[in-house]
């Protein structure tokens, strides 16, 4: 199936109606991270389902789990911009902060932010636990934390009654044993495939 066709198909699986903007946009977000790839470690994903399905769907899992009222995030590790791009994307008046400490990797962020032209996007360049002076009302991740691990990570940047969400395997109950925090568990399918994802909600408090 061509990529386009593929993310729509996987998007509205969603419940999400992507406008053809929106898959344009999605499309040159392909173009771009395989030509960049060529010379930095951007993704060892290399073919255009894969890149569709694991990795512009599967950000727009966190969608399910975001709240209507959050206006800002900080993508935490974000890597080739993973899922932050794909939630500004698609929810454009989101305000992101993609954190990054990978120089190269910042700059293929900026250089995507321009490319798509996308308004309220800050690219910062450090470790999570360096970052100053941003408060957000949700941050996100793809990156490999533990569920503990991500929120000391990023308590500082998240507002009093903001959230944590990353995203698990079909076990994550196991890993949330005896915790001391109240979670909640969105469990989805990624869609045309048959992975479960556990997309896992906290509350800071």
């Amino acid at each position: 199936m061509q990529a386009d066709k593929l993310l729509i198909k996987g998007l509205k699986e969603l419940g999400l109606e992507p406008s053809a903007g929106q898959v344009s946009a999605f499309m040159q977000y392909l173009d771009e991270l395989k030509r960049w790839s060529r010379a930095i470690n951007l993704t060892s994903i290399k073919t255009d389902e894969d890149i569709v399905v694991k990795h512009f769907i599967d950000s727009c899992l966190y969608l399910s789990a975001l709240p209507d009222d959050v206006g800002s995030i900080a993508d935490v590790g974000s890597g080739a911009g993973f899922p932050g791009v794909p939630l500004k994307i698609m929810r454009p008046a989101l305000g992101v902060h993609l954190i990054e400490s990978a120089g190269k990797k910042c700059s293929f962020l900026r250089h995507m932010t321009r490319a798509l032209k996308l308004d309220g996007v800050e690219v910062v360049e450090a470790r999570a636990e360096a970052v100053k002076d941003i408060e957000v009302d949700a941050a996100v991740t793809r990156a490999t934390f533990s569920v503990r691990d991500f929120i000391t990570t990023a308590e500082h940047i998240v507002k009093m009654g903001g959230m944590f969400i990353l995203s698990k395997g079909p076990r994550a109950e196991d890993e949330l044993k005896g915790a001391a925090f109240e979670y909640e568990i969105i469990k989805m399918k990624l869609p045309t495939t048959d992975i479960e994802r556990s997309l896992i909600r906290v509350k800071r408090v």
